[in-house]
């Protein structure tokens, strides 16, 4: 097989993991010209990749060993080529022609280390830590691949990424709580006399409700700001920021009195799809 039709597949590898697992990033890459969006659904892929090790693992040092082999991969230490692994391949691809750095993808590796264990997230503060080195550094990533870098496009990624990450604990909850596993800040229900123990029960009540809508409110305060900042930004960089569009839809849903965030909510392909088609059609996207 040819190296042109070698990397033809595993450009269809990515495509098909990201459009399977994380569907409303893949959905926003529709938007961007070819070779933008073949270099964005590579970092989704190896997102996804280092997302799902605790879902493939049943104990923590089988994870702490994948969650290696890509840390040494990107060091180039330890592995040889990376012909065998399509994501690997792409990903360093990527890293070559748009120059993007190591150093984040690397830290992305090390916050999801977290996910391995049932330790609970202590703080807001430290989800706030989580939250950046992982969805804020996925959309500096992506704005990379666009675009020069900037400081405001970097201020706009961190404020991206903390109201995405703050809204997806509220989505993950009711899986997180079913694996007693808690990425809402401990502290946070503390101070509403709230636990983890009520939490893993999955059942709302007026303390976990109190801690969540305060999550909520402060993932609203991220979300204003970065559309605030979305309209400093070239247009052309603004498509990667279309999933903010989910997050706006997932916390305006939430702020439902009658909306319990203990019962799982899915959205339909179509209608993730339908909701990034219209929001780039605002003047706040460039449209």
């Amino acid at each position: 097989m040819s190296g042109a039709a070698t990397s033809k597949d595993s450009a269809a590898f990515c495509t098909d993991l990201v459009r399977t697992h994380d569907f409303g990033r893949y959905a926003s890459t529709l938007f961007l010209p070819q070779i933008q969006r073949r270099a964005l659904l590579s970092v989704y892929a190896f997102n996804v990749e280092i997302s799902r090790v605790r879902e493939q693992v049943s104990q923590p040092l089988p994870g702490e060993m994948r969650l290696q082999w890509w840390t040494d991969m990107l060091q180039g230490a330890g592995h040889g080529g990376v012909e065998g692994n399509p994501v690997a391949a792409e990903l360093l691809q990527t890293i070559a022609e748009f120059r993007l750095p190591v150093e984040p993808l690397s830290r992305l590796i090390e916050e999801h280390q977290f996910d391995l264990y049932n330790d609970p997230m202590p703080s807001m503060a430290a989800l706030e830590g989580y939250v950046t080195d992982t969805c804020s550094a996925l959309f500096s990533l992506g704005a990379r691949i666009a675009a020069q870098p900037s400081a405001v496009i970097d201020h706009l990624a961190r404020h991206a990424g903390l109201a995405q990450g703050m809204a997806q604990v509220v989505a993950m909850l009711p899986l997180d709580a079913a694996r007693r596993q808690l990425f809402l800040p401990l502290q946070l229900l503390q101070q509403h006399g709230s636990g983890m123990e009520e939490v893993f029960s999955g059942k709302q009540t007026p303390r976990t409700r109190a801690a969540i809508d305060q999550l909520a409110g402060e993932a609203r305060k991220h979300l204003g700001t970065a559309f605030e900042l979305l309209t400093h930004v070239p247009p052309h960089v603004r498509p990667v920021f279309l999933p903010l569009a989910l997050v706006r839809r997932d916390l305006t849903r939430l702020s439902r009195a009658d909306v319990d965030p203990f019962t799982p909510h899915t959205t339909s392909r179509l209608r993730t799809l339908w909701t990034l088609w219209r929001a780039s059609r605002t003047r706040e996207f460039g449209g």
